[in-house]
Order: C-alpha cells, then sequence, then structure tokens
C-alpha cells in the first residue's frame, strides 16, 4: 500500500501508524463504538426536528417554533455528541485530548485549512444553481425572514459542526487509533458517510472523499479544527448562495 503513495502520505502514513499502541486497553474500541451507534440512533431517532415538532405542537403558531426545532436539532447534537462522549472518555480513563479540541499549532496548519476550502469552492458554486441544492439549502426555510432569523440560525449551524467533529474526528478517531493506528479513519468513515444519505447524491459521495481527508488532517495534525473552519466556512458559503438565488437576504429596514 505505502510504496504506490507519494513520500509525504507515506510519513504521514507511517506518523499515524506509529501512535498505535502495543498493548491497547481492549475496552476502548467496544465500547467507544457501541457508544458512537447508540448516539447516533438518538440524534436519528429523538435529536431531530420532527421531536421537537411532536413535543410542542401546541405552540406550532408561536413565530418561533420552526426555529425552536433548529435550535433543539443543535443541542441534541452539543449533547450527544459532545457531552456523552466526555462522560464516556472519562470513564474508560482516556484524557478529554482525544476528542482533539487541542488550538495547538492551529495557526501553522491555516493555509492547508485555505487550500482545501478553495478546492471546495469551485464545487460549490456549481451546485448552487442546482434545483436539488435550493431546495436543500438553508435547512432553516425562513433564514430570510429576518437578520435574528439568519443569524440565529447560522449560529446553530456552525455549532452543529462544532458537534460533528468532536465526535467523528474526535471520539471516533483519537480512542480507536490507540488500537487500529490510521485504520481508525476507515472505521470513522463508514457512519459519517451514512449520516448524509438524506444529502443531494453529490454531496453524499463527496462525504466518503471529505471523511478520509478530514480523518487523516485531523490524527496528522492531533486537532479537529481543521473540519470544524472548513466545514463551517462551506456550509455558510453554501447557506449565503441558496439565499442570493432563492428568497433574498433580510431587509435592512
Amino acid at each position: 500500500m505505502l510504496g504506490r503513495l507519494p513520500s509525504k502520505l507515506q510519513q504521514i502514513w507511517r506518523e499515524l501508524e506509529s501512535r498505535r499502541e502495543e498493548k491497547p486497553n481492549g475496552l476502548v474500541p467496544p465500547t467507544v463504538m457501541l457508544t458512537a451507534a447508540l448516539i447516533l440512533l438518538f440524534q436519528q431517532v429523538w435529536g431531530n426536528c420532527n421531536t421537537f415538532e411532536h413535543l410542542f405542537a401546541r405552540y406550532a403558531a408561536w413565530r418561533w417554533f420552526e426555529l425552536g426545532s433548529f435550535v433543539w436539532w443543535t443541542c441534541s447534537k452539543l449533547v450527544g455528541y459532545i457531552a456523552v462522549p466526555m462522560i464516556v472518555l472519562w470513564r474508560l480513563g482516556l484524557p478529554l485530548s482525544d476528542l482533539g479540541w487541542s488550538t495547538h499549532g492551529l495557526g501553522s496548519h491555516a493555509k492547508i485549512y485555505v487550500t482545501m476550502f478553495l478546492l471546495v469552492l469551485p464545487a460549490v458554486i456549481v451546485a448552487s444553481g442546482t434545483l436539488p441544492f435550493l431546495s436543500t439549502y438553508p435547512f432553516y426555510r425562513l433564514a430570510y425572514r429576518s437578520w435574528p432569523d439568519l443569524l440565529i440560525w447560522e449560529g446553530c449551524y456552525a455549532l452543529s459542526f462544532l458537534a460533528l467533529e468532536v465526535f467523528f474526528r474526535g471520539f471516533m478517531l483519537f480512542p480507536l487509533q490507540r488500537a487500529f493506528g490510521g485504520h481508525a479513519i476507515w472505521i470513522m468513515v463508514i457512519p459519517y458517510c451514512m449520516i448524509h444519505f438524506q444529502k443531494p447524491a453529490a454531496e453524499a459521495l463527496g462525504a466518503v472523499g471529505a471523511g478520509v481527508v478530514l480523518g487523516g488532517l485531523a490524527l496528522w495534525t492531533r486537532s479537529i479544527w481543521s473540519g470544524v473552519l472548513i466545514h463551517v466556512a462551506v456550509a455558510w458559503t453554501m447557506d449565503l448562495l441558496a439565499l442570493s438565488k432563492g428568497n433574498g437576504f433580510p431587509s435592512l429596514h
């Protein structure tokens, strides 16, 4: 495998593999993977907007009801993707740094983040003119109604990506790397691809490649912030393009 990779990638892969522990804690892989499965089940069944709408249907006429459903959606991610993994790592005796949220070296890798964003940008611009794109983004369909609508929504959106990266590029990578080395990336990519099944086909397919690249970056830099910054930048750009070609932006008056 290594013989077919460019020398720089070979060096990175060897570095990732070198962090594999000779005698890893045998409880870590099954605990992390089973916890991940339960968290994803929670998000699918109870952490979505439909659950909020069902529980609080009596308030459906409230002006902020739909936005409230996305606040619920975001909070469920903060609990499921961040709070629960923190508890699990604590119970396993692993450091919370295994969530990958250290900002050490963030500035030195800035060129990587900017380059990745610029590589993705043309595809986003092209996709923004398609019907599947415009019918999907922004998720909150009333984002154009007022600046509070737009700003609260985009804040929730950014927090959801922080939670997503902590879970997939932190919790599902760093603890598993102790047992599987760099191959933890392939384990993480499977559920990461699956959460994109309801997205446009091109985006779901792109999630496979993005998951591999962002997973490799997270393990190499020992930080999830590459994924957070790139994800938020791309997501906000997609929303802004969708609004510009759809309902427009809130009035300044």
